[in-house]
């Protein structure tokens, strides 16, 4: 399902692969990521249902997208798993962390919060660099 050098299927699995990941993460690390932020439970429902998880869903697909881009500009037969793998963490750790990590310390959260996050968005980049690798783009 490539069209114009971009496989789309590929994107949209790697998308739900990444909200995935963040469910089973923050289910799992929930209590201390709400430690973390400084909020509780009903802090956090008072935020909206619906509207965290549309934006997270919107914000996976364009991560994949773009994650897919960067690893298809690498050249004709370097789309694979360890090369999506690699581009993942490289973007993690040069865009990713960068901004998380000054947004928190402006706003004045703890390095537990970033560290947290930071966790979470590495995973989401190695998976989705993962299947991206593995089924091409």
């Amino acid at each position: 399902m490539a069209h114009g050098g971009m496989n789309y299927l590929a994107v949209f699995i790697a998308a739900v692969a990444g909200f995935a990941f963040g469910a089973v993460y923050y289910t799992l690390l929930g209590r201390r990521w709400l430690a973390a932020l400084g909020k509780t439970r009903d802090d956090m429902a008072a935020n909206g249902k619906i509207a965290p998880f549309v934006t997270s869903a919107i914000a996976l697909i364009v991560m994949a997208f773009v994650l897919a881009g960067s690893i298809g500009h690498l050249g004709p037969g370097q789309v694979t798993v360890r090369n999506g793998i690699i581009s993942g963490a490289i973007l993690w750790v040069g865009i990713v962390m960068t901004t998380m990590a000054v947004n928190h310390r402006f706003q004045g959260s703890k390095w537990s919060l970033t560290f947290i996050d930071g966790g979470h968005w590495l995973g989401v980049l190695l998976v989705q660099g993962l299947i991206i690798g593995a089924m091409g783009t």
